[in-house]
């Protein structure tokens, strides 16, 4: 299944990068932008990476750049927090998320079939590609094989997935609940099988602490603890209602975070989704413990659970780590030009503002630094692993006509990520291969 990245290969054309965090910098020290930029790309890694004219003496032997002018080639698109299992339910009325998870335990249920898993796992990478995203952290369904199709569907594209089996031994329907001990021997296995095979990582998965018993998360610590380069990967304080459901439940525990602080899941490779209703004791808390959050705002909007306060979560003296989530189903798009443009709107009805900078930088290095990879992806720095994504600011004719009107770099980011979506991508490469060409015939390469 595995694919082999080209020896070289290189593209050409409007490069923009991050250095570093622009909620802590600025903008102008965090972002780099080459106007006539050049990609090189050796071993399925970046080797060089900056204007043409610095760099083309140093192309390998043979090979020609390919030229997108008038495009934009940015860091692959970090996805921290998604359901693939829940691709289905997209679009499906709820009135807010406790109805809604009704309709999910339903579609999810369907992953008992692992044909069905292997079609659904499918189309959810190619969909991740259509959108410019080259790493996911994602929850399967409570079925081992359903985390086994996704990380064998994305081998063969060379993406990079993060995944686990859910764990959920309560408050959910028979057909989708497992016990401590299954759920542990079922995610041991996974562990063994896929971690650190190929691009694919294991992520520890308990749904959210109302559908695990106290003897399931410890569980849970001792997976990660026996295995401490897996992620942690789970939801807290996303609805209000939870919060004292999660205080009925946990008694001894002072608050929802505390829950997971409690049976050691909180630390660097910790991604909790949602986060909105955290105090700030308990964000700071997960900033001091080195735990980020996934900022959903599209699935937020759309279940109505609130809005995230960003700018709190990244001001003070412990920001917080913060990526973008796209939270497919109760999300709306695999596009984080979509989710982008949706925390822009949560940023304003919350009182300040979010550039466009900040926006990609949470959607590329911010992400990969929620999920411990910040020395690996994100930032096109030589030596990372080569997942970057060409964006066409030409995509329809509205995006067109706004484009050719920027100012700078800066408006026409901000121009794609509140117009833009899947048809704003035309390429996707994995580890340095064309992984998906919007305008080629057959778009998705194969394995």
């Amino acid at each position: 299944m595995t694919t082999t990245p080209p020896t070289a290969s290189a593209v050409r054309g409007p490069l923009v990068r991050f250095r570093a965090d622009p909620f802590r910098t600025g903008n102008a020290s965090a972002l780099a932008h080459d106007p006539d930029g050049l990609l090189i790309c050796e071993g399925g890694r970046v080797t060089a990476a900056g204007a043409y004219a610095a760099l083309r003496d140093r192309l390998p032997a043979g090979i020609e750049p390919v030229h997108y002018p008038g495009h934009l080639v940015t860091a692959g698109f970090v996805d921290t927090h998604t359901h693939y299992v829940q691709k289905e339910a997209v679009a499906t009325f709820g009135n807010q998320l406790p109805d809604w998870l009704d309709h999910t335990f339903t579609v999810e249920q369907r992953f008992a079939d692992d044909g069905h898993a292997r079609r659904v796992a499918s189309s959810f990478c190619d969909e991740l590609l259509r959108n410019g995203t080259t790493t996911a952290l994602a929850f399967a369904s409570v079925r081992p094989g359903s985390a086994d199709a996704l990380f064998e569907e994305a081998t063969r594209r060379d993406l990079r997935i993060a995944a686990g089996k859910v764990l959920m031994d309560r408050n959910a329907p028979d057909g989708l609940l497992d016990t401590a001990q299954r759920g542990y021997e079922e995610s041991l296995a996974l562990i063994e099988r896929w971690h650190g095979t190929g691009r694919n990582l294991y992520a520890v998965t308990p749904r959210f602490a109302p559908t695990s018993t106290p003897e399931q998360l410890e569980a849970a610590h001792a997976l990660h603890a026996a295995h401490p380069t897996t992620l942690v990967h789970t939801h807290v304080s996303e609805h209000r209602d939870e919060i004292p459901w999660v205080r009925s439940l946990f008694p001894d525990r002072d608050g929802y975070l505390d829950v997971y602080d409690h049976y050691g899941l909180l630390g660097p490779r910790t991604v909790l989704a949602h986060g909105i209703h955290l105090t700030p004791a308990e964000r700071d808390r997960c900033a001091r413990t080195g735990t980020a959050v996934a900022h959903c705002p599209s699935s937020n909007l759309f279940l109505g659970s609130g809005l995230f306060p960003l700018r709190e979560a990244k001001e003070g003296d412990h920001p917080l780590t913060v990526g973008l989530g796209t939270d497919i189903g109760a999300g709306t798009s695999f596009a984080l030009l979509r989710t982008m443009h949706d925390a822009h709107k949560v940023a304003k009805l919350r009182g300040h503002p979010l550039d466009a900078v900040k926006a990609c930088y949470l959607a590329t290095r911010g992400g990969a630094e929620a999920m411990g990879l910040g020395d690996t992806i994100g930032s096109l720095t030589p030596g990372q692993e080569a997942d970057f994504t060409v964006l066409d600011p030409r995509a329809t004719p509205l995006l067109a006509d706004r484009a050719a009107r920027a100012e700078d770099v800066e408006d026409l980011l901000f121009a794609l990520l509140v117009l833009g979506d899947d048809r704003a991508v035309r390429a996707t490469y994995t580890a340095g291969r064309l992984a998906y060409d919007r305008d080629a015939a057959t778009p998705f390469a194969t394995g």
